[in-house]
């Protein structure tokens, strides 16, 4: 597990992506969880920091799973269009279309 403290500086950036590459090369990829309740309150350092690790993580064959996401970072992430699993929540999906078939006019529905 990563534990992610704010504020988070861009020099510790790099740092944090070895740590991801070093969590994933222990275990031969899989998922590093990081915590994130102890970043505070969400900005686009945020946004930056968790892109960076989630392409560190791909690269090393594996991802980033989030803890303790803040309500407004989850928005945040919703709103730049990044997507995470949240630790503890059932896997997000797109919400079902309705679709509704035309019936002729006379004809039964079905």
């Amino acid at each position: 597990m990563l534990m992610l403290a704010g504020p988070v500086t861009r020099d510790e950036v790099p740092g944090l992506v070895d740590d991801v590459r070093a969590l994933l090369g222990a275990t031969g990829g899989g998922v590093v969880v990081c915590d994130v309740g102890g970043l505070g309150p969400p900005g686009i350092g945020h946004i930056d920091l968790l892109a960076r690790l989630e392409l560190a993580a791909r690269r090393a064959g594996g991802r980033i799973r989030l803890r303790d996401p803040d309500p407004a970072l989850h928005a945040l992430l919703d709103l730049v269009g990044l997507r995470f699993e949240m630790e503890g929540q059932a896997e997000q999906r797109e919400p079902a279309l309705r679709v509704e078939e035309e019936v002729e006019p006379g004809q039964p529905s079905g």
